[in-house]
């Protein structure tokens, strides 16, 4: 490769001649293609410059600099001609009037398949931008358990778009940077190929955070200046000692990656001043037994910090890697990191996953693809088990390199785990039907519950019943996509019909209620409806209701033409004012006259309920969200509580207050005031004279001077609650006012 042993593998950005873009790529594919394979390259190269002709990208260069740039990147990691071939052709499917049969005849299925896994779904259009990303990074995980590769031209892809993304706009930039960080980076990491994860993160964190980017950059070039010296000793040290032990060694110390460091500061609290391991030793030898031997040759050296030593080559990651992790004391007193591997593991090391493809090393590197293999077949099972694009998704991420923990089955294989991961977790890590029927578990020979949390070299048997099925409180406990996607598999399975039948009976009985029959709704009014939720098809509106997911009355009303709806509506409020009336709470004016109901548009036949998180009062801007069991539950725009519920347009209720809403409504607001005697009944007298009353006081004595005191008071509206708040700030003894939410 073109990297030396003993340093991390570079991915120099490739600047294409003008006069022959290809001319870098040649040079990269001659050192390790025979000159036929370079001539079959060319052809595809000659196809792709054809089909992109006049294209430019956003920077005005010719588009097909950009598939050149990406097979340049795979020719580093020196990949096979189909791949280089699938680089260049990546683009043609989607941007280009080539088709998928078209490259299969004049390459082959092999290329023409690993082109069609790359391209986006064009031809589909979605609501939303999310679903679409969602159902294309589908696609993309389809496509590379067929085929691995079709995973490392796209993120050799991602590597040249990120270099190249300064012609973008910002907030462009941040969304595909943050998309990086999230998908991309992690699965170079699982894959195990280093060299572009580092610079994935490095590139993305730069454009995402520029500011802490740079302050963290400058910090590092300080600091390196600081500790030169240092590490030019320590490096020269393990060298003098392991020649002098007769063992022959490449040693080579490097710094840490900005990225690598922000995480770290992230994760821990901590400031860059206490961040003092900034460099990591890496040293190479010839075989295992050496590994070990130079460990201890090491330790004599300097004194290794107890609980941070880790043996990768006994126990691999789940990418592959492998290599002896120890962290001692140095010689100025700071930790200090050594890596000890064999050339072999630090080319896969760098490399990872691609390392199966390199030319003429005679490398085995059978664990790092089977671990592959295995992570990819986990997300075709993640796919057959159903779901839309956006949970597949969201099991993808909850999969893509956790911190992990390793533990024994009975018979004494290994099983990696996320971090966290529970007895269930393990249980359906061993097999989806011992999942399904796990009743308990045996850690270290003693019985606890299937929620009980993994620990680092736990011994687990998990005890099943045929009777036995998963339970919906799982999804609170499981922590790996395998065990969460089986759980709600399983769930709707059986729960579906149940949920259709109840959702029917529900929604029946509030059609009745509005004058309807749910057996003469038309075709058209349910196909409406179907849209209107972003629904499939009846049943699953049905099941929706069922579950509690949807208000049955909200529907009905969608399900009524809007031209009966309206009449109905009116004659149907005046039938449920009663039963609304009675689940909110009466508005007594002051002679003790009962007022009409709470009136808020946009709730008409429905219970409704004020948040008592917020409390909202006329005047306030306000959401409505549908609550099984609670009716509309009402919030404030401001709310902190409904981030959440946002999300779910299919629960929000267009709400506003009635003009004519009127009555005394509870709203709490803090005011800090001297502590001196009289102060409280001061401010309560104030109250009173605003025409408010106190329903509640809490106070809290702070620092002796002053004292927070807060009120629950009733308010006409908003304006009133303004009126108030200006006279408690007038007085001499108040320091401060507000009002209290959330």
């Amino acid at each position: 490769m073109a990297a030396g042993v003993g340093e991390v593998l570079r991915l120099p950005p490739v600047k294409p001649a003008l006069d022959d873009p290809c001319a870098p790529l040649r040079a990269l594919l001659q050192r390790y293609m025979s000159p036929e394979e370079v001539v079959r390259v060319r052809d595809a190269y000659a196809l792709a410059f054809a089909a992109h002709g006049e294209q430019t990208r956003r920077s005005g260069e010719p588009y097909i600099h950009h598939p050149v740039a990406v097979a340049c990147i795979l020719a580093e990691l020196q990949l096979d001609i189909f791949t280089i071939q699938a680089a260049l052709l990546h683009d043609v499917i989607e941007d280009c009037e080539i088709s998928k049969e078209s490259l299969a005849e004049q390459f082959g299925p092999e290329v023409a398949e690993m082109v069609d896994g790359v391209s986006k779904l064009g031809q589909v259009r979605f609501e939303t931008r999310e679903e679409a990303q969602a159902e294309n990074f589908r696609k993309m995980f389809l496509a590379m358990s067929r085929d691995i590769r079709v995973v490392l031209i796209k993120l050799a892809d991602r590597l040249h778009n990120m270099r190249t993304m300064g012609v973008m706009t910002p907030e462009k930039r941040r969304r595909i940077s943050r998309e990086t960080l999230d998908i991309y980076a992690p699965i170079a990491q699982r894959l195990g190929i280093h060299a572009i994860r580092i610079e994935l993160e490095e590139l993305a964190f730069s454009h995402l955070y520029p500011k802490r980017w740079h302050a963290l950059n400058e910090a590092i070039k300080a600091a390196r200046g600081n500790r030169k010296e240092a590490v030019h000793k320590i490096e020269q040290a393990l060298l003098d000692r392991l020649h002098q032990e007769g063992f022959e060694a490449q040693v080579s110390g490097r710094e840490k990656h900005v990225y690598s460091i922000y995480s770290k500061m992230q994760k821990k609290g901590m400031a860059f001043s206490a961040i003092l391991d900034l460099h990591a030793f890496r040293v190479i030898v010839a075989d295992v037994d050496t590994c070990y031997r130079v460990l201890g040759i090491i330790h004599s050296l300097y004194r290794p910090i107890p609980g941070r030593f880790k043996d990768y080559i006994a126990i691999p990651k789940s990418n592959g890697y492998q290599s002896l992790h120890t962290v001692l004391l140095g010689p100025f007193g700071h930790p200090v990191e050594v890596q000890i591997r064999t050339e072999d593991m630090h080319r896969v090391a760098e490399a990872g996953v691609a390392a199966h493809w390199l030319y003429k090393t005679g490398m085995n590197h059978a664990h790092a693809e089977s671990q592959a293999r295995a992570w990819l077949q986990r997300l075709l099972e993640l796919q057959t088990q159903g779901g839309d694009s956006q949970e597949f998704l969201e099991s993808v991420k909850l999969d893509l390199f956790p911190d992990e923990v390793y533990v024994f089955t009975p018979k004494g294989k290994i099983l990696s785990l996320p971090r966290g991961a529970t007895a269930v977790d393990f249980a359906y890590a061993v097999h989806t039907d011992i999942g399904n029927q796990a009743v308990a578990a045996r850690i270290n020979d003693m019985y606890v519950p299937l929620r009980s949390l993994l620990s680092n070299g736990d011994k687990v048997d998990i005890v099943t019943a045929a009777s036995a099925h998963p339970q919906p409180g799982w999804l609170d406990v499981v922590v790996t996509a395998k065990a969460r996607s089986s759980v709600r598999a399983y769930l709707k399975t059986i729960q579906r019909e149940d949920a259709e039948t109840l959702g029917r009976n529900l929604l029946d009985k509030a059609l009745q209620s509005l004058g309807g029959d749910y057996q003469q709704i038309l075709p058209d009014d349910l196909q409406r409806v179907l849209t209107t939720f972003n629904v499939q098809d009846e049943g699953q509106l049905l099941a929706a209701i069922g579950m509690g997911e949807m208000f049955p009355l909200v529907v009905a009303h969608k399900l009524l033409p809007e031209e009966d709806d309206r009449g109905r509506l009116a004659q149907t409020a005046r039938r449920l004012g009663q039963a609304v009336s009675q689940l909110l709470p009466s508005r007594l004016n002051r002679d003790g006259a009962t007022k009409k109901p709470l009136l808020i548009r946009g709730t008409e036949g429905l219970p409704v309920t004020l948040a008592r998180c917020c409390r909202p009062i006329p005047g306030d801007p306000i959401l409505g969200f549908i609550s099984a069991g609670k009716g509309v539950v009402v919030h404030t725009h401001d709310c902190h509580n409904i981030r959440e519920w946002r999300k779910r347009r299919d629960r929000w209720v267009d709400v506003q207050w009635d003009p004519e809403a009127h009555g005394d409504f509870p709203v709490t607001i803090r005011v800090v005031a001297e502590s001196a005697r009289g102060v409280l009944a001061r401010i309560a007298t104030l109250i009173s004279d605003e025409d408010s009353n106190i329903d509640h006081v809490d106070i809290e004595p702070q620092d002796g001077l002053y004292t927070g005191i807060t009120f629950t008071i009733l308010a006409h509206d908003r304006d009133h609650l303004a009126k108030i708040m200006r006279s408690l700030r007038s007085l001499p003894m108040v320091s401060r006012v507000q009002r209290v939410k959330n």
